[in-house]
C-alpha cells in the first residue's frame, strides 16, 4: 500500500513538473514573439520617418516619370522601396539604415548610416542620378535622329542608303555572285559527264 502511494506521488510530481515546464516555455515564447513584434514595429517606425523626409523629393518628380516605386511594405523585414530593385531596410541592430539594391550579380549595399538625414541624402542623390541618366539617354536618342528627314519618302531613303555603299563594293558584290553561280553550273556539268562516262560519280 505504501509503495502504491509513493508511485502515485511520483507521477503527480512529474505531471506537475511537466505543466510548469510547458507554462515556462509558453511564456518564454510569448516574450520572444513580443520582442520580434516590437523590433519589427520599431523598424517600420524608423522607415516611416525616413519616408516622411523623402516625400517632398518624390512629390517633385514629373508625373510621367515611372522609374520609381515609393512605398513602405510590411513583412518579415519592413522595407521602404525606392524603385523596382532598390530599397531601404534596417540592419540587424535596428539602428542602422541600409540602402540595398538587387542586381544581376546579387544584392549589394549602396550605403548605410545610423543618421536618418544622411540616409535621406543618399537616396535623394540616387534618385537625381537616375533621373539625369534617363534624360541623357532620351537626349542621345533625339540627337541620333535629329539629322533624319522624316518627310522623305521611303523609296528615297532606300536609294540614299544604297548610294552610301561605295561603288567598287557594289560592283564586287555583283561579280562575286555571278562567279559563284557560274561555278555551280560548271560543277554540275562535270558531275553529269562523270556519271555518263564512268557510270558513277568519282570518289575523292
Amino acid at each position: 500500500m505504501a509503495d502504491t502511494e509513493i508511485d502515485a506521488k511520483k507521477i503527480e510530481n512529474k505531471v506537475h513538473d511537466l505543466a510548469e515546464a510547458m507554462e515556462r516555455i509558453r511564456n518564454n515564447r510569448a516574450d520572444r514573439d513580443d520582442v520580434v513584434v516590437d523590433m519589427k514595429q520599431a523598424s517600420r517606425a524608423r522607415l516611416e520617418l525616413l519616408a516622411q523626409d523623402l516625400q517632398p523629393v518624390f512629390d517633385a518628380l514629373p508625373a510621367e516619370n515611372d522609374q520609381f516605386e515609393f512605398a513602405l511594405t510590411s513583412g518579415e523585414t519592413p522595407r521602404l522601396w525606392i524603385d523596382m530593385t532598390g530599397f531601404v531596410r534596417m540592419a540587424r541592430d535596428r539602428r542602422v539604415y541600409e540602402f540595398v539594391k538587387d542586381t544581376r550579380l546579387g544584392r549589394i549595399v549602396l550605403g548605410e548610416s545610423d543618421d536618418r538625414e544622411r540616409m535621406a541624402r543618399m537616396v535623394t542623390d540616387y534618385v537625381a542620378e537616375r533621373v539625369l541618366e534617363k534624360e541623357r539617354m532620351v537626349e542621345g536618342e533625339w540627337l541620333s535622329m535629329k539629322s533624319y528627314d522624316f518627310s522623305r519618302p521611303k523609296e528615297d531613303s532606300q536609294a540614299i542608303a544604297l548610294a552610301s555603299i561605295p561603288e567598287p563594293a557594289r560592283k564586287r558584290s555583283g561579280w562575286f555572285t555571278f562567279f559563284l553561280f557560274l561555278l555551280g553550273i560548271l560543277a554540275g556539268a562535270a558531275g553529269m559527264i562523270a556519271w555518263a562516262w564512268f557510270g558513277r560519280l568519282p570518289t575523292l
